[in-house]
């Protein structure tokens, strides 16, 4: 179903009564109204990493301040369960995040924060509100969505807003994948950009933070706080949970450890460590990702979403190998993508998982050749090297991984990835690729949220790739289209609680459905 203006300003007015309390009120409390010694929270809440009995809760506050917060399973707040105040101080960027924990299964649970200067602690602000669903502990249907890549290539916030979010929205899903690409570092944002058409694109808000690439932490800090100005976004993260993943973007362009910035003039910071450290470390503060004990800062993870689904998100750029031409024939550790520790992980949780469907969100597609060099043509940036031919370099890795899928008898696996601003489906067929040791599966690619579309890219055969669906901008000359060009996408899934059927619709901003197909589960005896 298309969502045209009625039936978008009829969604909006029955989301201002979700759970009896405005969705405005959700985004935007009441900060104009507030005593000027009180905290302001800047950015709406958000929420993520959603299981059966735990999720982590976010805000962020205009000062140092005392942060109170209460939970409840009703939007009354009957019986809330108060959390000890934490403080809020600029080590984390004057932004706060709990883990909800002992949660019943499969609950609406209604969170509230509020916030007192540190130089008065008894004078609370006004409440600002969120609310998620816990995982269910049975087999209920079940709907989330993914894309990734929002505000890049200097297209941010206009009259319109991220409008892909309302879109999303709409549907009401479970829960998001931001697959990555959730900033643009890298990406100044000017005033306005002239279109070919010769109108002119306005972004009506440009922070200090978006006129510059991210050098420093609060750079980029600055870059994640833009993204929650915008009132689509605001509203979305009060009611639907993102689990989050990350890309090249949120440090720079296809960086890597051979990244070398001696003769960018726009970088005074040349190390790119440094720069990664900095970015992972915003990207800890600014989103609802749950800390792990044994390696803070990791982003690969398994979210168990009930006995239907279990999400695995992995990390292909955080323990890669210099980028490099990917034809070495013989396999080391600097022709790695996902690592050694995190491949044993996968391969391990894989095998443990006994949900129906197995979804890994992976921040790259396989098949694609992505291009480190684009003006030459040279360079892996991401698995496949472009040859067509048996795996070298990282695809080596990537086929070890397949065969032991095959080899463990994992069925009912899924692939979901962004990155390339189009969106299609991808069928892998052993019998026509060149490496032929794993079982048939499905890509399917969405994006961008709200940032520049682009023309499709080369197949690389040696996972034998199929182009089931796509649309992409024409190409060529054709390419960079501003989200006003409305080729903003993203996907949904839906997974039948009797059936355990598993449905993938392709959708665009406009609430248009692209293409769909639906799965049958292979169901052991």
């Amino acid at each position: 179903m298309k969502l045209n203006e009625t039936t978008r300003r009829r969604f909006l007015s029955s989301m201002g009564a979700v759970g009896g309390f405005s969705l405005a009120g959700l985004a935007m409390p009441y900060y104009a109204r507030g005593s000027s010694s009180r905290p302001v929270f800047t950015s709406g809440v958000q929420s993520g990493d959603i299981d059966v009995s735990s999720g982590v809760i976010w805000t962020q506050l205009d000062r140092p301040a005392r942060l109170h917060v209460e939970y409840s399973t009703s939007d009354r707040f009957a019986n809330a369960v108060r959390i000890t105040p934490i403080d809020v101080t600029p080590q984390t960027g004057l932004a706060g995040k709990l883990l909800l924990e002992d949660l019943p299964p499969d609950q609406d649970i209604f969170y509230r924060f509020r916030a007192a200067d540190l130089q008065d602690i008894n004078d609370l602000s006004e409440p600002i509100l969120g609310q998620f669903r816990t995982a269910p502990s049975g087999k209920r249907s079940i709907r989330f969505a993914w894309s990734g890549d929002t505000a890049g290539q200097g297209w941010g916030i206009d009259d319109e807003g991220m409008r892909t979010y309302q879109t999303i929205a709409y549907h009401r899903p479970d829960f998001m994948i931001h697959s990555g690409d959730t900033i643009y570092a890298d990406n100044p944002m000017p005033d306005e950009i002239k279109l070919r058409d010769g109108s002119v694109w306005k972004n009506r808000i440009v922070t200090e933070a978006k006129r510059d690439i991210a050098q420093t932490l609060d750079q980029f800090r600055g870059q994640w706080a833009y993204n929650l100005l915008d009132n689509h976004v605001k509203q979305f993260n009060a009611v639907c949970p993102v689990f989050y993943q990350w890309d090249d973007h949120e440090v720079l362009n296809n960086w890597s450890p051979s990244t070398d910035l001696r003769d960018d003039d726009r970088y005074t910071e040349k190390s790119v460590t440094t720069l990664a450290g900095r970015a992972s470390r915003a990207f800890h503060e600014m989103a609802p990702i749950r800390y792990v004990a044994d390696e803070p800062g990791r982003i690969y993870r398994k979210i168990s979403y009930g006995p239907l689904l279990d999400v695995f998100f992995v990390d292909l750029r955080a323990y890669r190998g210099p980028n490099s031409l990917g034809v070495d024939a013989t396999f080391s550790d600097s022709s790695r993508l996902l690592g050694e520790r995190q491949v044993a992980w996968l391969k391990r949780e894989l095998v443990r998982s006994t949900a129906t469907w197995k979804v890994i969100a992976c921040d790259l597609p396989i098949g694609l050749v992505i291009w480190d060099d684009y003006g030459h043509r040279s360079g892996n940036e991401s698995i496949s090297n472009g040859d067509d031919g048996a795996p070298l370099g990282r695809e080596v890795e990537f086929a070890d991984l397949l065969r032991f899928i095959r080899d463990a008898a994992i069925s009912n696996m899924i692939w979901l990835t962004a990155d390339v601003h189009y969106t299609a489906a991808h069928h892998y067929d052993p019998g026509k690729a060149k490496f032929r040791e794993f079982l048939p599966f499905w890509e399917f690619v969405a994006g961008p949220l709200h940032s520049g579309t682009y023309g499709p890219q080369q197949l690389d055969m040696t996972f034998g790739p199929q182009v089931k669906f796509m649309k992409a901008a024409p190409g060529g000359s054709e390419q960079n289209l501003p989200p006003s060009a409305g080729m903003q996408f993203f996907g949904l899934v839906d997974i039948d609680g009797q059936t355990e059927q598993l449905t993938v619709r392709l959708m665009d901003r406009n609430d248009t459905e692209l293409w769909r197909m639906t799965l049958d589960p292979q169901i052991s005896s």
